[in-house]
């Protein structure tokens, strides 16, 4: 194999990840078929099952690309010298993507709800692992700041960006993520280490 083809191969399961995160978002993971994440990502369908052999691996390898998607956030977020100021930056960009929640939710979130219902359980599992990530990072943060209860305090703290994404989506009213939002900021800045 040439590495032109090694490299148009790469570029096809590439768009196709990243086009089953965004339409596994956008439609749920019981509604999207291969078909629409193949026209999504301009691959005809039957190349897909050369990269991905179930409707499973491509939710599965929208999860790696929301893990990926998140890591690359938080890495570029861990540039900030003060650890408030980087959970604050978290909540910036939280609220920027509102309009994107209010339409479809949380894309973690969402997709962890809908897989936790299912009987196997391990697609769920596997979102819960994407949620965990966002928790260590931020109880890094609180640690950081030398605060009591960092586990504590990362989960009241994804648990209000989950509530907020959940009723600007069920509500359809993006505004909620701005006025939580700025909520959320004012606790972080009433936070003082003990």
């Amino acid at each position: 194999m040439t590495n032109s083809t090694r490299a148009r191969g790469s570029d096809k399961r590439r768009r196709l990840t990243a086009a089953a995160a965004e339409v596994v978002h956008r439609q749920g993971a019981e509604r999207t078929t291969i078909a629409d994440i193949a026209k999504a990502a301009d691959v005809p369908v039957g190349n897909v099952y050369y990269y991905f052999k179930t409707k499973d691996d491509l939710v599965q390898a929208a999860l790696s690309e929301h893990a990926g998607r998140l890591s690359a956030l938080t890495g570029g977020l861990d540039a900030l010298p003060d650890p408030r100021e980087r959970l604050k930056a978290l909540v910036e960009a939280w609220v920027g993507q509102r309009d994107t929640a209010a339409r479809y939710g949380c894309p973690t979130g969402t997709l962890a709800t809908e897989l936790g219902k299912r009987e196997d359980g391990g697609l769920g599992e596997e979102a819960g692992r994407v949620l965990r990530l966002l928790l260590a990072w931020a109880e890094r943060q609180f640690r950081e700041l030398g605060l009591d209860d960092p586990d504590e305090l990362a989960l009241t703290f994804v648990g209000a960006y989950q509530g907020m994404s959940l009723l600007a989506h069920a509500l359809r009213d993006p505004e909620i993520m701005t006025r939580q939002g700025a909520r959320l900021v004012r606790w972080l800045d009433s936070l003082t280490p003990a």
